[in-house]
């Protein structure tokens, strides 16, 4: 018999005419898983439900790094060969298989072996987490925040009314009355516990008047502290903002909350001491301080009063009038001087001024004339006669005398002999 198109297109998967019935659907993915075999898992017991009369026991398997949980069924033999007593928090590892309940239609995992795991290997993982994150960076001292001196608000991360909130609220306000504290009261041990701290610093982060962030808990097991050791909540703390403080526990214990915080106290107390100042420390240092300032300053005045009493003792300010009178006679003196020599110069030049007057006087003509010579020229003026053969008989001549002139007329003329280095003139 031939097959229609669509038992062609679904040659699996039956057809709209020809569609499976509900247990053959079953049937198959019950084959289909049932070929996947068993698995190992490795978690956190976040919750076990051992139900007395019954078969079968109840637990949810929770991953430490990420909000997945599984539910697996174990029947009682397991559960009571587990070697040790399974409780909420127990690390385990579980050989289980994946089974598919027909009638439900649901897959289930059922446990065939649980074991507890170990201290060491407790150990173990922690140790190969912790070189996970030192290799990311996540201790490195560079990336530590330092605390502020005084915060606005401290938050305070803790269980519900533990006595390491009750130490770090009251040793902070001991040292520093005026401190506020947001308190987040979650569970500190615990499959919870990771989960509700981690939300916690998330929470506190994003108040803005929150400077500091305390995560602290009182001492315990190894296997108590184990939720500060998980990784979702290490990443959780090297994101923040705020500056954290981790206080778990005491001195000797370390988890490695205490490697990725920003500072690590060994008591809830000493994280006290950590996050605020001590007021009569301050007060004290305060103190210290201004004594040193007025010591310093007392003793820069009494420096500057000895200064002041030298320079008082210098003559020019023990008797300025002196001082003043000893420059009044020194300009005096100067400027008598100054007068005697400008008068002596002057003096000195009126006689050389004199005696080249003298001189110009004897050399000028006038100084001729008046010694009774004349000058004799003709009517035009134009030149003086100086021989008598530059005169012409009855010429009219202008002489000029020392005071005044007159005109005479050449009557008669007489010529000397010209001597060896006379010339006429043209």
């Amino acid at each position: 018999m031939s097959q229609t198109s669509d038992e062609q297109s679904h040659p699996r998967g039956g057809s709209a005419d020809a569609p499976w019935q509900v247990r053959e659907v079953s049937r198959r993915i019950g084959d289909w898983i049932g070929r996947l075999g068993r698995v190992w898992i490795e978690g956190q017991i976040a919750e076990i439900t051992i139900r007395p009369g019954q078969g079968l026991s109840f637990l949810t398997l929770r991953d430490s790094t990420a909000e997945v949980s599984l539910q697996i069924a174990a029947p009682r033999a397991v559960i009571e060969a587990a070697g040790a007593p399974l409780t909420d928090g127990t690390q385990v590892v579980v050989n289980a298989g994946i089974e598919w309940w027909e009638r439900r239609g649901e897959i289930r995992l059922k446990a065939f072996h649980i074991r507890p795991v170990g201290l060491g290997e407790l150990l173990a993982v922690i140790e190969t987490r912790r070189r996970l994150l030192a290799a990311e960076g996540l201790f490195d001292e560079e990336r530590k925040r330092p605390l502020p001196f005084l915060p606005r608000r401290v938050g305070l991360i803790c269980g519900r009314s533990s006595a390491a909130m009750t130490d770090v609220i009251e040793n902070a306000r001991r040292r520093w009355p005026a401190v506020e504290f947001e308190v987040r009261e979650v569970p500190v041990q615990g499959p919870d516990s990771a989960v509700a701290v981690r939300a916690a610093v998330t929470e506190l982060d994003r108040i803005p008047e929150v400077d500091v962030i305390v995560i602290t808990r009182g001492g315990g097991s190894f296997e108590d502290l184990l939720p500060f050791s998980d990784e979702s909540l290490l990443r959780a703390v090297a994101a923040a903002f705020t500056p954290v403080v981790s206080a778990i526990g005491h001195e000797e214990d370390s988890p490695l909350l205490d490697l990725v915080a920003d500072v690590r106290a060994s008591t809830p107390t000493d994280a006290a001491r950590r996050i605020v100042p001590d007021v009569r420390e301050q007060r004290a240092g305060v103190r210290d301080a201004r004594d040193r300032i007025r010591a310093r300053v007392v003793g820069r005045l009494a420096a500057d009063e000895r200064s002041l009493a030298v320079v008082r003792t210098h003559p020019a300010l023990r008797n300025p009038q002196a001082l003043l009178s000893e420059r009044v006679r020194i300009i005096s003196d100067l400027r008598q001087r100054g007068r005697s020599a400008v008068s002596v110069r002057i003096r000195h030049e009126f006689v050389a001024a004199g005696g080249r007057r003298a001189e110009l006087m004897a050399l000028s003509p006038q100084g001729t004339l008046d010694r009774g010579f004349a000058v004799v020229r003709r009517l035009d003026g134009a030149r003086v006669i100086s021989r008598s053969d530059q005169l012409i008989e009855n010429e009219r001549v202008t002489v000029r005398l020392a005071s005044g002139s007159f005109l005479a007329d050449v009557t008669h003329i007489e010529h000397d002999e010209p001597s060896p280095t006379t010339t006429e003139d043209n």
